[in-house]
Order: structure tokens, then C-alpha cells, then sequence
């Protein structure tokens, strides 16, 4: 069961690796996981929580950094090295296939950091902002999801290693929601 799980997750790599190859996507998409790209948007938002909530804000901030960094620390410290799943784009078996559009690193690709931790992050903000910014759940979801879509067109995630990204990254995003409206019950 498991050999044929990872197969259909090597045939949907290489449909939208290759399949959906354009001249669009190959310059968007390396943009879309790029986090220089996203840096102005970082600091906006963490001006904006500062400016527009003071105190709260800063709280806002940080457990948004909280989020991010337990993200992280659970997909890319106690995940990976476990299942130690090669990347796309570092597997021989695939190395014909392999459109080379980002450089591919050295790290393990299960599950996807990019996608936990942008999961993570759009999930606790949408439950903090929701009540104050519905457009917040179609923009933070498209966000997280069109990074992690990105993580697969550039060869290095196969789509079940962002699919559990996105489901780590949700949980986390939720549960850091529920203990940052523990300690700002009034926001």
C-alpha cells in the first residue's frame, strides 16, 4: 500500500512538474517560494498588528513568530530526519525528468517546511483576524497554498510532502490561535 501511495505521489510530481510547464509558471513560481519575495509583506504586517493594535500587536508578532518557528522546528528538526524522504529533485530514479528551476538543496522532503510553515501562519492569523477581516481566510489559504503549489512545480516536493505540510502547518496555525486567545482573552 504504501509503494503505491508513493507512486501516485511520483506520477502527480511529474504531472505538474512537467504537465503544466509554461513559460508563466516558470518565472511566477520560483517567485512564490522565494522568501525575499514575500519580505515586503512580512514587514507589513508586522507594522501594520504594531500600529493598528499597539500592545496587542506586539503580542500578535510574536506569536506569529511563535507559530512560524514551531512549524518549522516540527516539520524540519523531528519529522524529516525520521522519514528522511529524498526531495524530487535529488532522487536518481527521476533525474530525466527533473526540470531544474530552482536550485534543489541537500535538505529532506517530507514533509514540506514551506508548506507547514506558511500553513501555519495563514491558519493562526485567520482565526485571530476572522471576527475582524473576513477577506482574511480566502487570501490566507490562497497564500499558503500557492507557495506550497510552488514547492512542487520547481521540482523540489512531491505533492503528498505539501499535502501533510499543510495539514501539519493547519494544526499547528490552530493550536497557536487557541493559546494566543488564552493570553489576549479581550482580542
Amino acid at each position: 500500500m504504501i509503494e503505491s501511495i508513493q507512486q501516485f505521489d511520483v506520477e502527480l510530481f511529474l504531472k505538474i512538474h512537467r504537465g503544466l510547464s509554461n513559460g508563466l509558471f516558470d518565472w511566477l513560481m520560483p517567485l512564490m517560494r522565494n522568501r525575499f519575495f514575500w519580505s515586503p509583506l512580512y514587514l507589513f504586517i508586522v507594522v501594520f498588528f504594531i500600529k493598528q493594535y499597539k500592545k496587542q500587536g506586539y503580542y500578535i508578532v510574536g506569536m506569529t513568530l511563535f507559530t512560524f518557528a514551531m512549524g518549522d522546528l516540527i516539520a524540519s528538526r523531528l519529522i524529516k530526519p525520521f522519514v528522511a524522504r529524498v526531495r524530487p529533485c535529488n532522487d536518481f530514479s527521476l533525474a530525466n525528468d527533473i526540470i531544474h528551476r530552482v536550485p534543489c538543496g541537500s535538505g529532506l522532503s517530507f514533509p514540506s517546511a514551506h508548506a507547514t510553515n506558511h500553513f501555519a501562519i495563514a491558519v493562526f492569523l485567520i482565526c485571530v483576524l476572522y471576527s475582524r477581516w473576513k477577506p482574511i481566510l480566502p487570501i490566507g489559504i490562497f497564500w499558503a497554498a500557492i507557495i506550497s503549489f510552488a514547492q512542487v512545480y520547481v521540482g523540489v516536493h512531491y505533492p503528498g510532502d505539501v499535502t501533510s505540510g499543510a495539514i501539519l502547518g493547519t494544526i499547528i496555525g490552530f493550536i497557536c490561535s487557541r493559546i494566543f486567545k488564552k493570553i489576549q482573552p479581550e482580542f
